[in-house]
C-alpha cells in the first residue's frame, strides 16, 4: 500500500489566545501536525512559548498584507502601507503589486525582519515558510521570497496547487475566480523555487476544503483523488500531502489580529467547525486504514 505522509498545518498560529488554544487542542488531538507562525500577530509569543511547551513542529507565516509590519524602519512611510498605516490587504495588496506601487526592497527587508523575529521567538529558523493569503507566489514576491529562504537556509515552502479543484462546483465563482488566480500564480512560481533549491509537498490541499466546506468525507476525497494523480508517483512506494487548515476558537473583538484587530474570517464559526472536524474519530480511523502518517516537515 501507498504510504502516505500527510501534513496538517494549522495556520494563523499567534493570530489570538483563542485561535491558539484552538489550534494546540487540535494538536493534542492528534488533528494537525504542524503549524505555521504569523510573527506580527497579537499573540506570537504565547505561541510561541505554546509550540515549546507541547514541541509542536513551528514554520513561518509570512504576512505581507494583514495588519502591521514588525520591521521598524517600515512602520512609516513604507511602500507596503495604505494611507491607514497598515498593510494593503488581501487584494489591495495584489491591486497596489499590479500597479507596480509596491518596493521589492522594502518587501525582502520585511521578510527578513519576520524570520529573524521567528527566530527570536522560538530559539530556532523555521524548517518551513509559507506565505499569509498566498502572497508568497506573486509575480515579483515569488523572487524575493525565494532569495530570503535560500539565505537562511529554510529549505520548505507551499506551493497552493490543489489537484481536482477545477472540478469542485460547490465553491463560490467570485472565491474559485481567486483561488484560479492563485493556481496560476503557483503554477509560475514552480521553476523559481525549484531554481533556489527550495522543495515542498508532492500535494496541496486546503482550497476546496476549507471552513464549511470541511467535512470527514471532503477530505477523505480530496486526498483519495489526489494520491491517484500521475504526479503522486514520483516518489515510488510513498507520497507527501500538505493538508492547510485554520482551526480554532472564533476570534472575540477586540483581541486578536495583526495590528487591526480581528477579521471576519476569524471571528467566524468556521473556525470551530474545522476544529470539530479535525478532531472526529472517523478521520483519524480513515488515516489508519489509508496508511497515512500525520508528520511534519522535517520528516520528510
Amino acid at each position: 500500500m501507498l504510504q502516505v505522509k500527510l501534513i496538517v498545518t494549522g495556520d494563523d498560529f499567534g493570530y489570538c489566545p483563542r485561535r491558539n488554544q484552538g489550534i494546540v487542542d487540535c494538536f493534542l488531538a492528534g488533528a494537525i501536525s504542524n503549524v505555521s507562525l504569523l510573527v506580527n500577530g497579537s499573540a506570537a509569543a504565547d505561541a510561541a512559548k505554546l509550540a515549546r511547551r507541547y514541541n509542536i513542529p513551528i514554520g513561518l507565516h509570512a504576512n505581507l498584507s494583514e495588519g502591521s509590519p514588525v520591521c521598524e524602519g517600515l512602520k512609516t512611510n513604507s511602500s507596503l502601507l495604505n494611507q491607514d498605516g497598515f498593510f494593503h490587504g488581501k487584494m489591495g495588496f495584489r491591486t497596489a503589486l499590479s500597479k507596480g506601487l509596491l518596493n521589492m526592497s522594502e518587501v525582502k527587508q520585511e521578510l527578513k525582519a519576520q524570520v529573524e523575529l521567528f527566530h527570536e521567538l522560538t530559539g530556532h529558523l523555521p524548517p518551513h515558510m509559507d506565505g499569509h493569503q498566498h502572497v508568497h507566489v506573486l509575480p515579483e514576491i515569488r523572487h524575493v521570497f525565494a532569495e530570503v529562504l535560500e539565505e537562511y537556509g529554510i529549505k520548505y515552502t507551499r506551493v497552493p496547487i490543489e489537484p481536482g479543484l477545477h472540478d469542485c462546483d460547490w465553491i463560490p465563482p467570485s472565491l474559485m475566480d481567486f483561488y484560479l488566480g492563485v493556481e496560476e500564480d503557483s503554477f509560475n512560481t514552480v521553476d523559481v523555487f525549484t531554481k533556489h533549491g527550495i522543495r515542498w509537498a508532492d500535494i496541496y490541499i486546503g482550497l476546496s476544503t476549507m471552513g464549511r466546506n470541511m467535512s470527514v468525507s471532503s477530505v477523505r476525497s480530496a486526498i483519495d483523488s489526489a494520491v491517484l494523480q500521475p504526479r503522486a508517483a514520483a516518489a515510488p512506494g510513498s507520497v507527501s500531502i500538505e493538508l492547510m487548515v485554520h482551526p480554532g476558537y472564533p476570534s472575540v473583538p477586540p483581541t486578536g489580529g495583526c495590528g487591526e484587530g480581528p477579521d471576519d474570517f476569524s471571528q467566524s464559526w468556521e473556525r470551530l467547525h474545522e476544529l470539530q472536524t479535525l478532531i472526529k474519530p472517523e478521520l483519524q480511523s480513515y488515516y489508519k486504514s489509508r496508511n497515512i502518517q500525520l508528520c511534519s516537515f522535517k520528516d520528510l
